[in-house]
């Protein structure tokens, strides 16, 4: 059965079936830009999918056939982003967006489809897995605002895009294209435009269907590793551990042996 819920007056929108959580960033007037409601919904979004929408995967969006997503909706910073008082209040808000992406226990893939941009990009890099349509395209243009990102943002930016790479869509601004991204390793797939969507769903279906708790252990084995943090590397071992007591770990050897499909519960 397919469950929804809407966040931000609509802008922010979940679905979740058979596994599969879609995220949708609704904005597509404004490229899909992202106000400071869709900012504080992206969390509580993240948290309905795998809480109530029970989804294995998250497959991340932006509304309508053109953009991924502009970034910050610049028509609201005379107002949420106008000095430095009010721009810590708005970043906090990003900083959290970014986090509940990084650190959703199910993987979260980014379908990236025309302009991903400032915070879409932010988004897009604190994803697991990242597909884009061919002519995507991705800038930070921080520098050219005369704005600096939440520095606990710019871990996204170095581990997806390396630190050279990072620091010259930083310091320049200038664009990068689908095909250079993908071959800095960026991008893990490059499609047609009308394939990008199903490309995301099939993969999505892949790891849905297998092990959850095999599936989160490995997402958070891999965060400890990269950031280097040693209380989540023994939580990490910790949920690892437990998975050979799981009732999935006995239903993947009986599968196994029995020449079947396992039919996993995430118990």
């Amino acid at each position: 059965m397919k469950r929804t819920h809407d966040f931000a007056s609509g802008r922010i929108r979940v679905a979740s079936q058979a596994g599969t959580g879609l995220l949708l960033i609704d904005n597509p007037e404004r490229k899909n830009a992202v106000t400071a409601a869709m900012w504080r919904a992206i969390p509580d979004a993240v948290h309905w999918l795998c809480n109530e929408g029970e989804a294995r995967v998250i497959v991340m969006m932006g509304a309508g056939s053109k953009d991924f997503s502009a970034g910050a909706d610049i028509s609201e910073f005379p107002t949420v982003r106008k000095d430095t008082a009010t721009a810590r209040l708005y970043e906090s808000e990003n900083s959290k967006a970014f986090a509940a992406i990084r650190n959703a226990r199910v993987p979260v893939i980014a379908a990236i489809r025309g302009i991903c941009y400032g915070g879409g990009f932010g988004l897009a890099a604190a994803s697991d897995l990242r597909i884009a349509a061919e002519g995507a395209a991705f800038a930070v243009p921080a520098a050219r605002l005369g704005l600096a990102y939440p520095a606990d943002a710019m871990q996204d930016f170095i581990q997806s895009l390396g630190a050279q790479l990072a620091r010259k869509a930083l310091y320049t601004g200038a664009p990068m294209g689908a095909d250079e991204l993908f071959a800095r390793g960026f991008l893990l797939e490059v499609t047609a435009p009308d394939a990008l969507e199903p490309a995301a769903l099939t993969l999505a279906e892949t790891i849905a269907g297998n092990a959850p708790l095999s599936v989160q252990a490995s997402k958070l084995a891999i965060r400890a590793t990269g950031q280097q943090d040693e209380d989540l590397m023994r939580e990490a071992e910790v949920i690892g551990a437990a998975t050979f007591d799981s009732a999935d770990y006995a239903e993947g050897r009986a599968a196994f042996a029995q020449k079947r499909r396992p039919q996993f519960t995430g118990r």
